[in-house]
């Protein structure tokens, strides 16, 4: 070997040391960096001896990553869902909390007996007549925090279409750069560490799959097959909707669905081409979660109307008048349940606050003047009819045999075991995330391995500057024959 072809050599050692040292060094620097990926430098042999930098790579799990991403999208549809129905259970109330729904149809029935024991103590009766304000309010209330809940998910759907362009953009962006850094033989490292946080990001929403493409780009489909990103970003398109009423729907047409380049994708079926991500979520709780919960107060709220505009039981209302608890006033209409639980009221006949009289609760509604102060009759008539189980006509319960505050316990029941479902799916997406979290970290940063590479870098340095030092001697001393 001559002394020029080992100097060669050496300073290829030298050249080598000093990007290895770099490598470690922004390997330390960025341990505890999120997204980062440990990068380990690529050599080979010179045919003519030394050594020749490939490149850097970095150390990912592409199987683990796909794996991790799905479960964060679960983890992150279920959290939605779950807090969907908490808020549905916390709008109806616990049982033993004050003013829940059930405490207020308890309190209706402990004031109706209060009534009935004394019926001639007008303070009583206007006791039971504001307890049956109280429910109506509550049951309203209920109405209102569901369609909130609906509206709330309507303008989630449309901050994350934003955010999903955005992010769409963005990667696209990226697989230009990553693309003229391989053609020109740059390190494009950083730029991959950047690209994987926003696909991260891009699976929580919408999960998706990530396949490769020329000169280390990428391209991302839904597992429904719809391209986000092949060459150019896809552009996702949704409407929000200023203002959702109960009787609007996506089946139709009156509520925005989503669409990639001007087509309508499938959403909410057995084919849902946007399912596992918040997105899907959130479409769910709109679509679905809020119009149930919203049909079943409806449904018993006319029940609560139907029970009491009976005639056997008052005998002084006629055909087509209303009982104590109306439609905005009126007797309930059947074809008109759709929100019905938004327009319950009170009788105004009955309610001092609206020009009634409070005694008609006890003489009944259409009365036009009072009867007997000591006639409980009426009174304990209507506290049997709020407890009796009667046959419920519409609603998850329709068919069965119910009392009011049954079918607020179902309606509470039903809500607690979505929550608990959702909850437990939670749980379990949470522990896969930590679990292929902990996997792919594996291959992270460890500084003592590290601190160890950096030895035998500084031995190799030392050795090559060595030889380096020993040719140069060698060729002083040819040059001072």
């Amino acid at each position: 070997m001559t002394l020029s072809s080992s100097m060669a050599n050496a300073l290829s050692g030298l050249t080598a040391a000093s990007r290895a040292v770099d490598v470690v060094s922004s390997n330390v620097a960025n341990a505890m960096t999120d997204g980062y990926a440990r990068r380990e430098l690529s050599l080979s042999a010179r045919q003519s001896g030394g050594v020749i930098i490939d490149g850097v790579s970095r150390a990912v799990d592409d199987r683990v990553t796909s794996d991790r991403r799905e479960a964060e999208a679960g983890l992150s549809n279920a959290g939605l869902l779950a807090d969907a129905w908490l808020g549905i259970e916390e709008a109806i109330g616990y049982p033993t909390e004050n003013g829940s729904l059930a405490d207020r149809i308890d309190q209706l029935d402990t004031a109706l007996i209060s009534a009935a024991s004394r019926p001639d103590e007008t303070v009583r009766l206007d006791q039971a007549v504001s307890a049956a304000v109280s429910v109506a309010d509550q049951i309203n209330s209920v109405a209102s925090d569901v369609q909130t809940l609906r509206q709330q998910a309507d303008t989630e759907i449309a901050t994350m279409v934003g955010q999903l362009n955005g992010y769409l953009d963005q990667v696209e962006d990226l697989n230009r750069q990553i693309a003229r850094a391989a053609t020109s033989d740059r390190d494009a490292s950083a730029l991959l560490d950047q690209r994987q946080a926003i696909v991260d990001s891009i699976s929580e929403i919408v999960p998706v799959r990530q396949a490769s493409r020329v000169n280390g780009q990428v391209a991302l489909y839904t597992y429904g097959g719809v391209g986000l990103v092949d060459g150019q970003a896809a552009t996702v398109a949704f409407q929000r909707s200023a203002q959702i009423t109960p009787f609007d729907s996506y089946e139709a047409g009156d509520l925005s669905g989503i669409s990639v380049n001007g087509f309508q994708l499938s959403i909410g079926g057995s084919y849902n081409q946007i399912s596992g991500g918040k997105l899907s979520a959130a479409f769910e709780i709109r679509d679905q979660i809020a119009p149930g919960a919203q049909s079943t107060i409806d449904a018993l709220a006319r029940d609560l109307i139907e029970r009491f505009q009976d005639g056997t039981l008052d005998t002084s209302l006629t055909a087509g008048d209303a009982g104590l608890f109306t439609d905005l006033g009126a007797a309930f209409d059947p074809t008109h349940e759709t929100n019905v639980a938004s327009r319950l009221r009170v009788n105004a006949a009955v309610n001092p606050e609206a020009g009634g009289d409070s005694w008609r609760l006890r003489d009944g509604l259409g009365a036009t003047s009072a009867g007997p102060v000591g006639d409980s009759s009426l009174l304990s008539a209507l506290e049997m009819r709020l407890t009796e189980r009667g046959v419920v006509r519409s609603g998850p319960s329709a068919g069965l045999p119910r009392s009011v505050a049954d079918l607020v316990s179902d309606f509470l029941s039903e809500a607690e075991a979505k929550y608990q479902i959702s909850d437990g799916e939670k749980a379990f997406q949470s522990a896969k995330v930590d679990t292929l979290t902990t996997k792919e970290l594996e291959n992270g940063v460890d500084t003592d391995d590290e601190m160890q590479k950096l030895l035998l870098i500084e031995q190799a340095y030392a050795a090559n500057a060595r030889v380096v030092q020993t040719i140069d001697t060698l060729i002083q001393q040819i040059l001072e024959i």
